[in-house]
C-alpha cells in the first residue's frame, strides 16, 4: 500500500495549498478528449430526466438510447450494453472514477450505483472512451453528481421525492440538503427504496430448458400443462436500497477541494439462481423429483450488498507558462455482496446443509477492496492545440469465499499514464489519446476431485449423511501475469456546412483479462455453468472505427453512425457441447462427475468481429402553445467469431431495434411517449434459442406547480402499457425471467 501513502502526501499538500488560497470565482470547463461538445458518439441524459423516471436499474435507465440497452437478472440488475458489449468492455464511472464492484464477477450482481442526486449521465461509445478508462472496449458510462461541489451554493435548498409503483407494490423516498456555511459547500442526500416481487404480463409463462423424462406420455402432458399455467408474478424479484452521502467542498479562484462519504447497502432476490435443476437427467437420481421441486419452490435465494466508498477530489489553478492547473482524486472502496439460500417458514431441516448437488446451502461472499489515485495535468493551452497529461494508479484486492467458492483471492494492481491533445485546425478538429496501462495479478487455481461412491450415498447405516460425497482439495497452483498494454485513438470532425459535420474515428484498444477470466475454477451458478479460467489468456485487441454524420437545420435534425470493431482474442465463454455435457452426465451416474450436474464452460479466445450501425432523425414543430419534439431512431448490432469458428455468432447479442418517440413541452408540463419495437434474434450463439420481438410502450406525463417559495413536480408514468410478455435476449435467464408486465405510479418533488 506504499502508492496509497504517496497519494496521501501529494494529496494532502495540494489541499492545505488550496484551502488557504484566496477565495475568487471559478470558470468550469467540461470536456470529453481535452475539449469536445457532444456528438453522435457521446450522450448526456440530465438529471431531471433520472428524477423524473420511475425508479429502477442503471441499465433501465439508459436503456432507450441508440446503441445502448441493459442485461437484466430481474428488476434489481440491470448491467449496462454498449453495442453488444457488456461487462468489463463497459466501464461504468462514479464521477470520473471507476465503480470497483463485484459486478463482472457474475450476470446476478448489480452495479454499484446511486441514481440519487444525480446531475447527469454520459454515455460514450467509441474512441472517446480511451480518455476516462482503460479496456473500454464498448465504451463508458460516467454518472455525475455534485456531492462535491465544483461551485458555491447561492443558498440551502431541500428537496424531498417520493415514489408509488404498482407492478411490484414498490415505494421510494429521497431527500437532498445543499447549503453553504461558512463558505463550505454541504451536500446530504438519502435515498430509500422497497419493491416487492413484479408482476408478469398474462400468457408469460416460465420456459424451463426441454425435459427428458422417459415415464410415458400422461407425464408429458402433466408437465406442458404446468407450464402453460399463468405465473402472476415472480417470486424472489424483490429488492431494498439504502443509500446515504455526504460531501464537504471548498471553492475558490485557486480551484477546490472536497471529501465525501457515500453508502450503499442493497439486499434483492435473485429470480433464478441455476442450482443445476435445468439438467433433468439428475433429478430421478435424487428421488422423487416433484417432492424437490416443491422444495426449491419455497426456497428463498438473496443477496445482500454493503458499498462504502471515501472520495478526496480537488483542482489547483496554476495559470503557469507550462501547466494551467492540476486535477487530482483519490478512492477508498470497501464492497461486499453476500448471496444466500434460506428456506420459507416450514421448510426448515437440520440435515439441509447441501442441496441435491452437494452444494451448501451456507453464505458465498463476493469481496472487493480497492483504493485508487491519481492526477491530471492540464498543459497550458496554445493557439493550436490543447493537451492533458493522466497518470492513475489502484490497487485491488477481489475474492469469492464460502459455499460457492469458484475464485481464489486476487489482487491487481494498475498503472497508467495517458497524454491527450485536441486542436481545432479551421478544416477540422482533431482529438487523439495514447495510455500505457501496466496491470498486474496475482491469483492461483486450486484443483478440486470428487469422489462419489453409490454404496455410500446409499448407506446411511455406515455414514452421515453430510457424507455424500467426499471432497478432496488438490493442487494450488500461484500465477503472476503481467501486462503491458498500448492503446491509442484518433477523431476527425469537419463542418461541412453550417447544418452538417462530419466525423471518423479509430482506435486502438487493448484490455487485459479480468481476474475471473484467468483464475475462475468451479461452480457459477448465475450462468449455470461449472466455470473454468485459463492463466494464459493473452490481451485484447480491440481495432474499432466509425463514421458519423450530423445534420442539424430549422427544427430538423438527424445523425448516422457506422461501426466496425474487429476483436483479436476476444474472450468468451464457451460451453461444453450437448455430446460431452452427456459424457459428463454419464460420468455423474458413475459417481465420477466434477462439475456437480452444470455445464462445464471454458474462458477462450477467438477473433470476433462486431459491426452495426445507428440512425435518428426527428424534427421540432412550434405549436404556439408549446413545443412538439418527433423522432425515430434505429440500431442494430451484429457479431461474430471469426478464425477457427467462422460462422458462429457472438452469444446475447441484443437485436435490432426501431424506438418511436414524441415528446410535448408547454411552460412547466411535458408529455413523452415512446414505443420500442425490438426484433426478434435469430442470430443465436452456440446453446442459444432464439428469442421473440416484443413491443414496448411507456408514457410519462410531468407537470411542476408554482407554490411561492417552493415548487411540486409531479410525475405520473406508464411502462409496458401494452402489458408485452417481452424476453431480453441479453440476459442468462431470458427464458426464466421475463421483463415486468404493466406497471403504473406517480412520482413527487418537492424543492423548497
Amino acid at each position: 500500500m506504499k502508492n496509497t501513502f504517496k497519494a496521501f502526501l501529494v494529496i494532502g499538500a495540494l489541499s492545505i495549498f488550496n484551502i488557504t488560497a484566496q477565495d475568487l470565482e471559478e470558470v468550469i470547463v467540461t470536456s470529453s478528449f481535452v475539449s469536445q461538445e457532444p456528438n453522435g458518439t457521446l450522450h448526456v441524459i440530465d438529471g431531471n430526466e433520472i428524477d423524473t423516471s420511475a425508479n429502477g436499474s442503471l441499465g433501465e435507465a439508459i436503456d432507450d438510447l441508440l446503441g445502448v440497452s441493459s442485461a437484466d437478472y430481474g428488476s434489481a440488475i440491470g448491467q449496462p450494453v454498449i453495442r453488444g458489449m457488456s461487462g468489463t468492455r463497459v466501464k461504468v464511472l462514479d464521477n470520473g472514477m471507476i465503480n470497483r464492484d463485484v459486478s463482472a464477477l457474475g450476470p446476478d450482481h448489480p452495479n454499484d450505483t446511486d441514481l440519487n442526486n444525480i446531475q447527469q449521465i454520459e454515455i460514450i461509445k467509441g474512441p472517446a472512451s480511451l480518455l476516462h478508462a482503460n479496456g473500454g472496449i464498448g465504451g463508458v458510462i460516467n454518472i455525475v453528481d455534485n456531492t462535491i461541489s465544483k461551485v458555491d451554493f447561492d443558498e440551502s435548498s431541500f428537496k424531498l421525492g417520493i415514489e408509488s409503483q404498482s407492478v411490484n407494490d414498490g415505494e421510494s423516498q429521497d431527500f437532498l440538503y445543499t447549503d453553504n456555511i461558512g463558505g463550505l459547500n454541504i451536500v446530504l442526500s438519502h435515498k430509500s427504496s422497497e419493491f416487492g416481487d413484479f408482476d408478469v404480463p398474462s400468457g408469460a409463462v416460465m420456459h424451463e430448458e426441454e425435459e427428458h423424462h422417459e415415464e410415458g406420455e400422461e407425464h408429458h402432458e402433466e408437465e406442458e400443462e404446468h407450464h402453460e399455467e399463468d405465473i402472476g408474478f415472480l417470486a424472489n424479484s424483490d429488492y431494498e436500497l439504502e443509500s446515504t452521502s455526504i460531501g464537504i467542498s471548498k471553492t475558490g479562484d485557486w480551484g477546490y477541494f472536497g471529501i465525501s462519504a457515500k453508502s450503499l447497502e442493497n439486499l434483492h432476490g435473485i429470480p433464478f439462481h441455476g442450482d443445476g435443476h435445468g439438467h433433468d437427467e439428475h433429478e430421478d437420481e435424487h428421488g422423487d423429483e416433484h417432492g424437490e421441486e416443491e422444495e426449491h419452490e419455497d426456497e428463498r435465494i438473496f443477496a445482500k450488498t454493503d458499498s462504502d466508498k471515501l472520495d478526496l477530489k480537488g483542482s489547483f489553478n496554476i495559470d503557469g507558462s507550462i501547466f494551467s492547473s492540476v486535477d487530482y482524486y483519490f478512492r477508498d472502496t470497501d464492497y461486499e455482496l453476500v448471496e444466500q439460500h434460506a428456506e420459507e417458514e416450514g421448510h426448515h431441516d437440520e440435515d439441509e446443509d447441501h442441496d441435491e448437488h452437494g452444494h451448501e446451502e451456507g453464505p458465498t461472499t463476493f469481496a472487493n477492496e480497492a483504493t485508487e489515485f491519481g492526477y491530471t495535468l492540464n498543459l497550458a493551452d496554445t493557439s493550436l492545440f490543447s493537451q492533458k497529461i493522466v497518470l492513475n494508479f489502484a490497487e485491488e484486492e477481489s475474492s469469492v469465499i464460502g459455499s460457492e467458492s469458484f475464485m481464489n483471492p486476487v489482487t491487481s494492481d494498475e498503472t497508467t499514464i495517458g497524454y491527450f491533445i485536441s486542436g481545432d485546425y479551421g478544416l477540422f478538429k482533431l482529438d487523439a489519446g495514447f495510455r500505457l496501462d501496466n496491470i498486474e495479478r496475482k491469483g492461483s487455481i486450486t484443483t478440486h476431485e470428487e469422489h462419489h461412491d453409490e454404496d455410500e450415498h446409499h448407506d446411511e447405516d455406515d455414514h452421515d449423511e453430510d457424507e455424500h460425497h467426499d471432497e478432496e482439495e488438490g493442487e494450488t497452483v500461484n500465477y503472476g501475469k503481467d501486462f503491458d498494454n498500448r492503446s491509442f485513438a484518433l477523431s476527425l470532425t469537419r463542418d461541412i456546412n453550417e447544418s452538417l459535420s462530419f466525423e471518423i474515428g479509430t482506435s486502438l484498444v487493448k484490455r487485459a483479462p479480468t481476474a475471473s477470466e484467468l483464475f475462475m475454477n468451479g461452480p457459477h451458478l448465475a450462468t449455470q455453468r461449472f466455470e473454468v479460467g485459463d492463466p494464459s489468456l493473452d490481451v485484447e485487441s480491440s481495432r474499432n472505427v466509425e463514421i458519423s454524420l450530423d445534420y442539424n437545420h430549422e427544427g430538423t435534425y438527424s445523425t448516422f453512425t457506422v461501426f466496425q470493431n474487429n476483436i483479436d482474442d476476444y474472450i468468451y465463454l464457451h460451453d461444453e457441447s450437448e455430446e460431452e455435457h452427456a459424457d459428463h452426465d454419464e460420468e455423474h451416474e458413475e459417481g465420477h462427475d466434477d462439475h456437480e450436474g452444470l455445464i462445464l464452460a471454458k474462458f477462450m479466445q477467438e477473433t470476433a468481429e462486431f459491426k452495426g450501425y445507428e440512425f435518428k432523425v426527428g424534427k421540432f414543430y412550434d405549436l404556439g402553445s408549446g413545443m412538439l419534439d418527433v423522432s425515430f431512431s434505429r440500431d442494430e448490432t451484429k457479431a461474430s467469431f471469426e478464425g477457427s469458428h467462422t460462422g458462429f455468432k457472438v452469444p446475447r447479442i441484443t437485436p435490432a431495434r426501431n424506438i418511436y418517440s414524441l415528446s410535448y413541452t408547454k411552460d412547466s408540463m411535458m408529455f413523452k411517449l415512446l414505443l420500442k419495437d425490438v426484433d426478434k434474434q435469430n442470430d443465436i450463439g452456440e446453446g442459444e434459442t432464439p428469442t421473440d420481438g416484443y413491443q414496448m410502450l411507456n408514457a410519462r406525463l410531468t407537470k411542476t406547480f408554482d407554490l411561492g417559495n417552493s415548487n411540486l413536480s409531479v410525475s405520473i408514468f406508464g411502462k409496458n402499457l401494452l402489458d408485452e410478455v417481452a424476453r431480453n435476449h441479453s440476459s442468462y435467464v431470458k427464458s426464466e425471467v421475463p421483463l415486468p408486465g404493466r406497471n403504473y405510479g406517480v412520482r413527487f418533488n418537492l424543492n423548497f
